[in-house]
Formats: structure tokens, sequence, C-alpha cells
């Protein structure tokens, strides 16, 4: 989804050599998924539907597969690195407000899941101390945390470039090495909490495998290195199917471990830090901190490279008249505004919302994203050389999914939806408002 700008590299992770192999195109796209994710969705997933949590998030990973169909498609057939917004841009040329809507949700989707690692974040870093419930203190430190990114990104790319892949790495087995060690001290069995939980349906089941989608989000930021890999037709299908596999096996694992180790009530109860809370009792200090270090790993690692990406994104849609003409300056090529930017909302976000409203923000955003990208395949599915019949089940899979969430939001968290709702008012008359001007300033030409 990121588009990065009109340089040479527009990877999420730092500039790297020519010919990207799938070993690292796999890590580009698990370093963007395996973020904040897992460790958010999970407390609001096992209050929904227990011991099911492992089965949503399986169909989470069928729902993201279905979507990256239509960027595998496009990608190969555009050879963009501005994805979603320029592959929305291209096959819908004349319209303005296309593609503005795209790029203005687009956008405010990273920006939610800015907030979402932020937050994420900063419940777990306090999660060991007397104010771990202290939302206020909990807000303040998230917002301290992009502060901190932002300041590194606007003055020293290149040294968290240099990091980056060791972050990457290290949270996947950290992440790995949690899960088998909550499974060796399960204290329950699956078929006895199946038996327990025979009050949920498959519509909660699947409700959830959709408010999980933003788990997966990232396997789009393959695309944008396609400049930088030999045979894209060949290495971006490979690349993102198997991290989605991946990413998938990992959050099972980990939901697995979670709900036959830790007691539901402890990961209800301490949603927002959800494994911290519920280890300490089972595997004592060190796992605690253990769990702690893959959270503030995972969630740094992600703010770091959706800040890197998403701020070229928002300065390229900003250079092609979108957004404000300030946020398309750049220091070297650096866009400083359009990070400024980026973290300052993703903030307003944190203090006007909590976990859950920016959590499901963000999955209804990348749902329609994915849902329109399905749709733009579909227009082009004789140049891309889709089938039709893989296309509409993907559209109606996408569809169904945003539905699913907008009417959960209807039944239990009328309040939340209007929240929602209004965002999306605001982001779309933004996107109207700018396409206005663009098309005026065309007949002016």
């Amino acid at each position: 989804m990121m588009g990065l700008g009109n340089h040479k590299h527009r990877s999420c992770h730092r500039p790297r050599g020519k010919n990207l192999g799938i070993p690292e195109l796999i890590a580009i796209a698990l370093g963007g998924m395996v973020g904040g994710g897992i460790f958010t969705v999970l407390g609001l997933s096992v209050a929904m539907v227990g011991p099911y949590t492992p089965i949503a998030i399986c169909i989470g990973g069928v729902l993201a597969a279905m979507a990256a169909y239509s960027y595998i498609k496009l990608g190969v057939y555009y050879r963009d690195e501005g994805a979603t917004y320029s592959f929305y841009k291209r096959t819908y040329p004349d319209s303005h407000f296309a593609a503005s809507l795209i790029g203005w949700w687009v956008i405010f989707g990273y920006i939610s899941t800015l907030a979402l690692y932020a937050y994420t974040f900063a419940s777990y870093a306090i999660s060991g101390f007397a104010e771990a419930d202290n939302i206020w203190l909990r807000k303040a430190v998230a917002g301290a945390v992009l502060l901190v990114f932002t300041l590194i990104n606007v003055w020293s790319v290149k040294g968290m470039g240099k990091i980056e892949d060791l972050m990457v790495y290290s949270k996947l087995v950290i992440l790995v090495v949690i899960s088998f060690v909550l499974i060796n001290n399960s204290n329950t069995t699956l078929p006895v909490l199946f038996s327990e939980a025979t009050d949920v349906g498959l519509l909660s089941i699947l409700m959830v495998a959709s408010i999980t989608f933003v788990a997966y989000e990232g396997f789009q930021l393959v695309v944008n290195a396609v400049n930088e890999m030999e045979q894209p037709e060949r290495n971006i299908p490979r690349a993102i199917y198997s991290a989605i596999f991946l990413a998938a096996l990992i959050y099972v694992v980990i939901s697995l471990g979670a709900i036959l180790a830790i007691p539901f009530q402890d990961i209800i109860d301490n949603k927002e830090y959800a494994l911290a809370a519920g280890a300490n009792k089972v595997l004592g200090h060190w796992g605690t901190e253990l769990i702690i270090l893959g959270a503030l790993l995972a969630t740094s690692s992600a703010i770091s490279g959706t800040v890197f990406g998403a701020s070229r994104q928002m300065a390229v849609i900003a250079s092609d008249g979108y957004f404000p003409a300030i946020l398309k300056k750049r220091v070297g090529h650096i866009p400083v505004n359009a990070i400024i930017a980026m973290s300052c909302l993703a903030f307003v976000l944190i203090l006007a919302g909590d976990l859950q409203e920016i959590l499901e923000f963000g999955s209804i955003t990348f749902l329609l994203v994915s849902l329109l990208m399905a749709l733009a395949n579909d227009r082009m599915r004789h140049e891309t050389g889709s089938s039709r019949w893989l296309t509409l089940t993907s559209i109606v899979g996408l569809a169904l999914g945003t539905v699913l969430i907008l009417a959960y939001e209807a039944l239990h968290q009328p309040r939340q939806l209007m929240f929602i709702i209004a965002l999306y008012v605001i982001l779309s008359l933004g996107s109207w408002g700018y396409s206005l001007i663009r098309q005026r300033a065309n007949h002016h030409d």
C-alpha cells in the first residue's frame, strides 16, 4: 500500500542493493505485518470468541490472501512502487475523486495503524508498573514514542535502517519462543475449552476474523520493492503468499499458547497488554520481561516502517495536489513535513479514541481499500490475466468482511460506529474538496 516517493528506494525498510531475493522480500512483508497487530487483537478476540480465536485468525489470513491476489496481479502488471494509490490512479485515470479518495483512505489507514502500534507499545511499556491501567499515562507514553520515531526519521533514517532488520528477525524469534513456552505451560486442553464455549456462533467468529484483518496489513510492502527484484512476476506472489502463511502460523501459535496457558479472564481484563499480564502468573518474571521485549521490538519496528513508508506516500499524494502542498516539501529525500503531520495526526487519534476504536477503524479502512483494489483488478482482469472467479470471490469475501465489522459495531458499539463514520465523512469530504481543487487547476492549465 505504501508508495514512497519518486526516488529510487521506496521500500518500507532501509535502502538495499539490487536484486532482492525471496528471503529478503518475505522479511520486508513480515516486518510490516508482525507489528503491534497480534498483541492488540488477542485480548479483543478472546473476549468475543474465546477458544475459537486461532480459527478466527486463520480465517483472517484467508481474507488477507484474497486481498493479496489483486495486489499481486496489479503489482506485476503496473510494476509501480506507488502500489495502492498509483494502481487506482492508473486504473481510473479520468477520475480525480477516485485518486484523491484512495489516497486519503490509505494514508489515514496507516495513521490509524501508527496510532495502534504506539498505543500497544505504551500499554506493554508500562504494564509492569502500578499505573499500568492509567489511560492518560498510556496515551502520554504513546505520544512520546511517536515523537522519538518522528525525530529518528527526520534526522537519522540511515541509523534506524541499520538496526531494522535485526529488530524484525529478533521479534520473530522472541514471538516463537514465547509461543512454545506458553504451550509447554498449558493448564487446559482445547476440547475442554470448546466444551465450555457453547454460545459462540459462526457469525461471531467471522466478525473477529474481519476485525483481525489489520494484523495482516503490511504484505503490500513487497510491491514497493518491485524495481529492486528480479522476475517480479515470479517473486512478488511467492513472497507475499509465503509471508501471509508465516504470519498466520505465528499468530495462530501465539494465540493457541495464550488460550491454553492464560486464564481467559486475565486476557480479557488486560486486553491492552494481555500476554504480559497473563504470562506473569504462568511464566514468572523472566517470561513477562521476554514478552514485553517482544512487544516493544514488534511495535518499534512497525512504527519505524510505517512512519518511513507512509510519509513518503503522503508527500507523493501532496505533489499530485490531493493533500496540502506543504506536505510535499522534502529536506534531501526526507519528507519532513509529512513525517511530522502523520505522527501528529496519529497522536490526535490516540487522544480521541480508545484501542478498540483505533483497531476497528484500521481494519475497516484496509478492508475497504483492499475491496477497491479487487474492483480495480476486476476492471483490468484482461490486462492482468486475473481469474474472474478468484477476483469475484475476493470482492465478495472483502465486502462481507467489511459488512460484518459494521454489523458488529451497529449491534454492540453504536457510539463507536458513529465515531468511525464521522472519521470517514471527514476523510471523504477532504478528498472530494482536494479533487475539485486539482480539477480546477487542470482546467486553468
